[in-house]
C-alpha cells in the first residue's frame, strides 16, 4: 500500500524516454516508406518550381491575363478535371483497401479489366460532381464561363480524363505493390506534372530541355489549345490530335503495367495482406 502513490505518481509525471520511445517509432515507420519521405519534401518544391514559372511569365507579360478575359479561371478549371479524373480512380480503389475488401473481389467472378471499367466509370462520376458546381460558382462570382469555350471543351475535358486514367492506373498498380504507405501518392502525383504542363503559362516559358519533357505530357497540348481558343479564337486540331494519341499510349502502357503488378500481387498473396 506504501508504495502504490510512488508508483502512481512516477507513471503520471513526464517521461522523456517514452516521448522518444514514441518518435524512434515514427521514425522506422517514415523510414520505412520512401514515399512518406519524398512527399516531406514534395510540396514546398512543387510550390516553388509552379509559382517560380508563373511569376517568370507574368513579369514579362504583365498584360496577358488581360488580354484573355478568365484564362486562368479557365485554366484552373481545366485543371482541376485532371486532377479530379486521376484523384477519383485513386480513391474508389483505396476505399477497397480501406474496407480491406481488395481480396474478396478477386475470389468474385469480378475480371481485372472490370474492375477497371467501374474504377473509371466513378473518376467520371466523381469529376463531375466536383467540376460542374465550381464552374457554376465561377459564372456566378466572376461572370466567366468556361462553357463559352463551345465544343472544344469536351474535347479538352476527355483527353485530361484520359491522362488522369492513366496517372490513376499507374498509382493503383504501386499502391498494390508497395502497400498503403504508397497510398500518398494519389494525392500528389499529378502535381509534378502540373509545372510541365503549362497550366497558368505557355509551354515556351519553360527552358529548352523541360520543354521537350512537356511536349510529352497530353495536357501541354490542352491547355496550349485552351490558349488558342481563348486568345485568337481558334482550334488547335494538330494539338488535339497529339494529346490523343499520347492518351491512348500511355493508358496502353499503363494498363499493361496495372495488370501485370496486379498478377504478381496476386500470385505472391499481397492482395490479401493490404488494407488498413
Amino acid at each position: 500500500m506504501i508504495g502504490r502513490p510512488s508508483t502512481s505518481r512516477a507513471a503520471a509525471a513526464f517521461s522523456a524516454g517514452r516521448v522518444g520511445a514514441m518518435v524512434l517509432r515514427y521514425v522506422y515507420i517514415l523510414r520505412g516508406s520512401w514515399p512518406r519521405i519524398v512527399e516531406l519534401a514534395y510540396w514546398p518544391l512543387m510550390q516553388v518550381v509552379l509559382w517560380g514559372f508563373i511569376s517568370k511569365f507574368l513579369a514579362t507579360n504583365s498584360s496577358w491575363v488581360a488580354q484573355g478575359a478568365g484564362v486562368l479561371i479557365g485554366a484552373a478549371l481545366l485543371w482541376d478535371v485532371l486532377f479530379r479524373g486521376q484523384l477519383g480512380f485513386s480513391i474508389s480503389f483505396l476505399e477497397e483497401m480501406w474496407s480491406r475488401n481488395l481480396a474478396n473481389l478477386f475470389i468474385s467472378p469480378l475480371r481485372p479489366y472490370e474492375f477497371v471499367a467501374a474504377l473509371t466509370l466513378m473518376s467520371l462520376i466523381r469529376t463531375l460532381i466536383g467540376v460542374v458546381p465550381a464552374a457554376f460558382l465561377a459564372i456566378l462570382f466572376y461572370g466567366y464561363s468556361v462553357f463559352d469555350l463551345g465544343l472544344p471543351l469536351v474535347a479538352f475535358f476527355f483527353l485530361l480524363m484520359m491522362m488522369g486514367w492513366a496517372v490513376g492506373l499507374v498509382i493503383t498498380a504501386l499502391i498494390m505493390r508497395f502497400g498503403l504507405g504508397a497510398e500518398g501518392l494519389a494525392w500528389i502525383a499529378i502535381f509534378a506534372l502540373a509545372p510541365l504542363s503549362g497550366v497558368f503559362y505557355p509551354v515556351a516559358i519553360l527552358p529548352d530541355w523541360l520543354q521537350v519533357v512537356s511536349w510529352a505530357l497530353p495536357s501541354a497540348y490542352v491547355f496550349e489549345g485552351m490558349r488558342a481558343v481563348i486568345f485568337d479564337g481558334t482550334l488547335r486540331v494538330d494539338h488535339l490530335v497529339r494529346a490523343l494519341a499520347l492518351d491512348i499510349v500511355y493508358i496502353a502502357a499503363a494498363g499493361a503495367y496495372f495488370l501485370h503488378t496486379f498478377h504478381v500481387a496476386r500470385r505472391k498473396g499481397l492482395l490479401m495482406g493490404i488494407g488498413e
